[in-house]
């Protein structure tokens, strides 16, 4: 496990019990909570999740033998209060795709990604609706679907780019009272071409063969060597024949 202050690093390899207790939904959906609101308590996160406290201090637990979460600070001594350690768990994508473990947390936290965007589009329809945002947020507020045609490298260089220009406006709101948490979800999801397409390029390249074959192309002629005297009246001609 590499990590740091704010980011929490899985390895396949090293860190295969720890890949297979994220993969449950509701731990995933506690890790995420402690990560947006804060420390909590067991019975605090069941009243969110309309799980019994019973679950969620058990999967709690989990997530803090793994090193996701840990004991915060008690208002009062008869309830333990989570916190998440990091703010985002991140991995190679190339390692996951290695190991059967890794290939499924993937899987299921990219699913878990795109109910969270349905859910938080749902609750901006309804913010918006109730007055709780403001119309400054109208205008930039949206979600779009390019299907820009880029090289594997052209695509890298966008997340990065993303998310170098992302931790910089963060930190330049992280104190303006005008800001509020943003959803923001990018997808970077190649498509390979559909199977009939390729088909039709094969098909058109043993056509141009085989025309080949039936019609083989003349060689070009040998034209003699220019004379002097004639190459340069042309030149002279197309000068005052533009």
């Amino acid at each position: 496990m590499d990590s740091d202050e704010h980011k929490r690093v899985l390895d396949p390899e090293r860190d295969t019990a720890a890949l297979k207790a994220l993969t449950h939904p509701l731990r995933i959906q506690l890790l995420g909570l402690l990560r947006q609101h804060g420390p909590a308590t067991a019975s605090e996160l069941a009243a969110r999740t309309g799980e019994s406290s019973a679950s969620t201090s058990y999967h709690l637990r989990v997530l803090a033998k793994y090193a996701f979460i840990a004991e915060a600070e008690h208002r009062d001594g008869r309830e333990r209060r989570w916190r998440a350690l990091h703010t985002l768990t991140s991995w190679s994508n190339e390692s996951m795709e290695a190991t059967e473990a890794g290939r499924a947390f993937v899987g299921l936290a990219r699913r878990r990604q795109i109910e969270h965007l349905e859910r938080s589009l749902a609750r901006y329809e309804a913010d918006l609706a109730a007055g709780r945002l403001g119309q400054e947020w109208v205008e930039p507020s949206g979600i779009t679907d390019l299907m820009p045609r880029l090289t594997a490298a052209s695509l890298t260089e966008l997340f990065d780019t993303v998310a170098g220009k992302l931790e910089e406006l963060t930190a330049r709101d992280a104190d303006d009272p005008r800001a509020e948490h943003v959803v923001f979800v990018a997808a970077g999801l190649p498509l390979a071409a559909p199977e009939h397409a390729a088909h039709e390029h094969a098909d058109r390249e043993l056509e141009d063969h085989e025309a080949e074959d039936r019609y083989p192309v003349e060689p070009a002629p040998v034209e003699p060597a220019p004379d002097p005297d004639r190459e340069t009246a042309g030149r002279d001609a197309e000068d005052l024949n533009p």
